[in-house]
C-alpha cells in the first residue's frame, strides 16, 4: 500500500522536466518558422517541421494534463499548470497555424516586416524556456523571472509596430493593382501578430503564478 501512494505523490521535478522539453519545441517550432519566412525553395520543408514539432508539443501536454490528474500534490496550484501548459500548446499552435495559411495560399515570398516578426517570436521563444526553466527556483529568480516577462512585453509592443508598419507597405505596394496579394499579405501578418500574442500570454501566466508563490 505504501508503495501505491509512493508511486502517486508527484515529482515536482516531473513536471518542470515537462514544462521544459514543452518550451524547447517552441523555439524549434520558431526556428522553423523563420526559415519559412526567409521564403523560396524552403518554405514546405519548413512548414512540415513546424507541424512536426506541434506534434510533439501536444504528446507533452497531454502527458502534463495526465500527470495533474493522477498527482496528489503538485508543485503549484493545478489550474496554473493547466493554464500555463495550454498557453504554451496555443503559441506553437498559431504557429502552425501560420505554416498551414502559407501552404493554404502557396505563399514563397516574404516582406521584410514578416521577417521581422519572425525574429522577435524565435526570441520570445528563447526567453520562455529561460523563464520555464526557472520556475523551478522560482523563490530565487523571481527578478531574472519577471524581467523575461517585461522583456517579452517590449517584444510584442515592437511587434505590433512592425505589423502596422507592414500593412501599410502592402497596402502601398497593392493598392493599385494584387488586392488578392495584399489579402494574403494581411493574413500572413495577422498570424504572426497572433503568434507573438501568444507568448505574451504565456509570460503573464509565468508573472501570476510567480508572483502567488513568492
Amino acid at each position: 500500500m505504501l508503495q501505491f501512494f509512493q508511486a502517486l505523490m508527484p515529482r515536482e521535478n516531473k513536471f518542470f522536466a515537462l514544462f521544459d522539453r514543452h518550451a524547447r519545441t517552441l523555439v524549434e517550432g520558431a526556428l522553423a518558422l523563420r526559415d519559412l519566412l526567409e521564403g523560396g525553395g524552403a518554405v514546405p520543408e519548413s512548414c512540415r517541421r513546424i507541424i512536426a514539432h506541434e506534434n510533439e508539443a501536444d504528446l507533452l501536454a497531454r502527458e502534463v494534463l495526465q500527470n495533474v490528474r493522477r498527482s496528489f500534490i503538485t508543485p503549484f496550484d493545478r489550474g496554473d499548470i493547466v493554464g500555463l501548459i495550454g498557453q504554451l500548446d496555443d503559441a506553437i499552435d498559431q504557429m502552425q497555424k501560420t505554416a498551414k495559411a502559407i501552404t493554404l495560399f502557396e505563399v514563397s515570398g516574404f516582406e521584410p516586416q514578416m521577417r521581422q516578426m519572425g525574429d522577435i517570436i524565435l526570441r520570445c521563444a528563447e526567453l520562455t524556456v529561460e523563464a520555464v526553466g526557472l520556475l523551478g527556483s522560482m523563490r530565487q529568480s523571481a527578478g531574472r523571472i519577471n524581467a523575461i516577462a517585461e522583456e517579452i512585453t517590449r517584444l510584442e509592443e515592437q511587434a505590433d509596430e512592425l505589423n502596422d508598419l507592414g500593412i501599410k507597405a502592402l497596402f502601398l505596394k497593392h493598392r493599385d493593382g494584387n488586392a488578392m496579394a495584399f489579402i494574403v499579405g494581411n493574413e500572413i501578418y495577422d498570424h504572426l501578430e497572433k503568434v507573438v500574442d501568444r507568448f505574451e500570454d504565456v509570460a503573464n501566466r509565468i508573472s501570476g503564478i510567480v508572483i502567488e508563490q513568492v
